[in-house]
């Protein structure tokens, strides 16, 4: 038996438990599991205490030790185990908040337990004591990590751990999902920080390194989120919400992420085990579940789930995958007849499906998705395009749609490192041989597609149908580039930051800046090095080598993270993330997205409110929630309630924050038909037969401009060179889906600039 991926994730990032003492009354600590899976870890006092697993002789469910008789809770003996340690002289007592939890931490540890006592009985019969009241360095337990890493192999798929949970009052209901995911349980149901690890691209086990690198997903700007259902209803509503600060996000499952990509509505991630999940906007199968509903948490793209995805990318309407093997998969809406997909039908694939055709014996290295047009970087160093020609985005030389995967011929003959698309224009890194030396290689920028907006970096406006090198940026080296809606971003080997194209809020990120040519990011960024980038729609955001991130452009909706929607014109750090140690970063239209190495804190160590985000102080002071487990001030956690979940009396009231008060009170109100027993849904969910709906054209009316923009779509100075104009993805004004009959389809757009 060996630990499942996912359950030491759970446990290394830690939980709130209740534990049970030899003096006084039963306290709530947040433990963990040592990085190195040699001890358990938690903190008493503000000092940090740690018990050895190779010291613990037996773990016993229930509460039969003395400790535990002190305040004994017959209700809780199925979510209580001890530790016993030093001979069976002492024992270290523990409560969990409901079963799923209470399954993942007793079958963790006794598969841990087991292990130590099968590869080191001596250190486990000895007598030595694994208790200190001094932070544990656990240097001696080193060399058993690496021997008990080599003995454990770890697989990620687990029967055992698989569950859902409930809030009912005595008893939390248990089932197997259905690709066996560890679902974990926490107090206020919704504050699960997705797990991530970043460095390695490689999904065949962990190291050392990665050991230390799980993390947290944040987000802010226009998200999406569960809101309580009006009174009388018992489901959740997915709603979007405007996030002016990052926030973590919320998920039903422990997730081990690897990267995430963000498209106008929805995000999709990969998880190192090579699976995905996606949530968000759903429209004409671009979440790839095979069903039109709305999603408001990361779900798992099931027919994927053994396809071992390493990369993944999103666009406007469609979402694209890479697998380990090089193969490429896609899903989403292809009812515009202008070859989105690739597959060389108009039609929607509301599951993922393989494209094949000229890509049959080839490896795609990775992927970018636009609006309309998708770009591929072969590991032969070739660029495929397909999609909307319209405007010159694919890159043959001319303005043809192309329905199948087709290689840009003017690169043929040099390596090409990374692609990116926007709206209506494309940008790659290419290598080519430098003049000053014969075998040195440079990596240039270059660009086509409409110039609009001098978004192409040439100096003027016209439109480039095979990709053209930015002159004015030929004396920089570049290894990663950026397309948004009418601008273009590229970060030079230097660590500079390079901008081109619309300044209209501020996104060039130079004041001074024209756009007409490409200019160099400064003011705040003069001093840092810039590893990464990302570009929503309008606004940008950079990661630096301090692991601080800075945004600016346009700030409607809260996407720049700085606590308003004011736009900015210079690079201004996110102040709200200067604690955390920030792996990644990727932008959508109009939201924003990171990856944070998990901080994990006792409640003494936690500086501010986990509601409202103030400092605490001398006036506002520290409160646990008894049912979450956070620190929360008065303000944010005023109200009791009888059932919370780490309530150490029973039949009293306890302290709870608001969050919890509200949903501990929809549960009881729901009864048997609790929100947390249904899924989540914005409508009556509309399930479809997967083998007509993963194939079939759709036939929903056209996404119209007919309500009012968040961001206002200028429509003068068109360019009407087809008859048939797709809606701006930047814009919010996409009708509803209904009904076909609902709308009337004009007959003739205009480009939205």
């Amino acid at each position: 038996m060996t630990p499942d991926d996912n359950a030491l994730i759970t446990l290394k990032k830690g939980s709130k438990l209740i534990k049970y003492s030899r003096k006084g009354k039963p306290k709530i600590r947040e433990f963990r599991l040592s990085s190195d899976e040699t001890a358990l870890v938690w903190y008493s006092h503000s000092k940090e205490k740690c018990l050895r697993l190779s010291s613990v002789s037996k773990i016993i469910p229930g509460q039969r030790t003395a400790v535990f008789r002190r305040f004994l809770r017959p209700e809780k003996d199925y979510l209580s185990f001890s530790l016993i340690y030093k001979n069976g002289q002492r024992s270290l007592d523990l409560v969990c908040k409901d079963q799923a939890e209470v399954e993942v931490w007793f079958s963790t540890l006794e598969t841990l337990i087991t292990s130590y006592r099968v590869n080191f009985p001596t250190d486990c019969q000895s007598d030595r004591t694994s208790f200190s009241d001094e932070v544990s360095q656990y240097q001696d337990a080193y060399d058993a990590r690496l021997d008990i890493a080599s003995s454990i192999n770890r697989t990620y798929y687990s029967a055992g751990y698989g569950s859902a949970y409930s809030l009912n009052s005595s008893r939390a209901d248990v089932r197997s999902d259905r690709a066996n995911m560890l679902r974990v349980s926490t107090g206020d149901s919704s504050r699960i920080s997705i797990s991530s690890s970043i460095p390695s691209s490689s999904s065949q086990g962990s190291g050392p390194d990665d050991i230390e690198s799980l993390g947290d997903v944040y987000v802010w700007g226009e998200v999406w989120t569960d809101v309580l259902p009006p009174e009388g209803s018992s489901n959740f509503l997915c709603s979007k919400t405007d996030v002016l600060i990052p926030k973590p996000l919320e998920s039903d499952v422990v997730l081990d992420v690897q990267q995430i990509s963000c498209g106008s509505r929805h995000i999709a991630l990969t998880t190192r085990q090579g699976e995905v999940f996606t949530w968000g906007e759903e429209l004409g199968g671009r979440l790839g579940h095979g069903t039109d509903e709305d999603i408001s948490r990361p779900e798992l793209v099931e027919s994927l789930a053994v396809s071992n995805v390493e990369y993944i990318a999103c666009g406007e309407f469609h979402t694209c995958a890479v697998t380990a093997s090089g193969d490429l998969y896609n899903w989403g809406d292809g009812s515009y007849n202008a070859g989105l997909l690739g597959h060389g039908l108009g039609a929607s694939h509301w599951l993922p499906k393989r494209v094949s055709g000229p890509l049959e014996g080839l490896q795609v290295l990775s992927v970018a998705c636009g609006s309309w047009h998708s770009a591929l970087a072969m590991s032969s160093g070739k660029v495929f395009t397909f999609g909307d020609g319209t405007f010159g985005a694919l890159g043959h030389g001319n303005r043809d749609s192309v329905s199948y995967p087709k290689e840009v011929e003017s690169l043929s003959g040099f390596r090409t490192m990374k692609v990116a698309c926007g709206i209506w224009h494309s940008a790659a890194i290419v290598e080519t041989n430098s003049q000053t030396g014969m075998n040195v290689v440079s990596r240039k920028l270059f660009t086509w597609g409409d110039g609009d907006k001098n978004r192409l970096g040439h100096g003027d406006k016209e439109a480039r149908l095979v990709p053209t090198v930015v002159q004015a940026l030929v004396d920089n080296n570049f290894h990663q580039v950026a397309c948004g809606h009418s601008m273009t971003v590229a970060l030079a080997t230097s660590g500079h930051v390079f901008t081109m194209g619309s300044s209209s809020n501020g996104q060039l990120g130079n004041p001074k800046a024209d756009g007409k040519l490409p200019c160099q990011v400064q003011d705040k960024l003069n001093s840092e090095l810039v590893e990464e980038i990302s570009c929503g729609s309008n606004h940008v955001a950079v990661l630096t080598s301090r692991s601080e991130v800075y945004t600016w452009g346009m700030g409607a909706n809260g996407r720049l993270g700085h606590g308003g929607i004011e736009d900015k014109k210079k690079p201004t750090i996110v102040d709200a993330l200067k604690d955390r140690h920030v792996k990644s970063i990727a932008c959508g239209s109009n939201f924003t997205t990171c990856i944070c190495i998990h901080k994990w804190v006792s409640g003494a160590d936690q500086s501010v409110c986990s509601g409202c985000r103030q400092p605490f102080g001398f006036t506002r002071k520290r409160h646990n929630c008894y049912n979450c487990g956070l620190v929360h001030c008065h303000a944010c956690s005023s109200r009791k309630v009888l059932k919370a979940a780490l309530a150490p009396t029973p039949g009293k009231p306890h302290r709870v924050c608001d969050s919890c008060f509200m949903k501990l009170k929809a549960a009881d109100s729901g009864g048997t038909n609790s929100p947390f027993n249904n899924k989540k849904s914005v409508m009556t969910r509309r399930s479809v037969d997967i083998k007509d709906k993963s194939e079939r054209p759709d036939i929903r009316p056209s996404r119209l401009a007919t309500a009012a923009t968040a961001e206002p779509v200028k429509y003068a100075d068109s360019k009407s060179v087809r008859s048939e104009i797709k809606p701006d993805p930047v814009s919010n004004a996409r009708a509803p889906q209904g009904p076909a009959t609902a709308l009337a389809v004009p007959t003739t757009f205009v480009k939205p600039m």
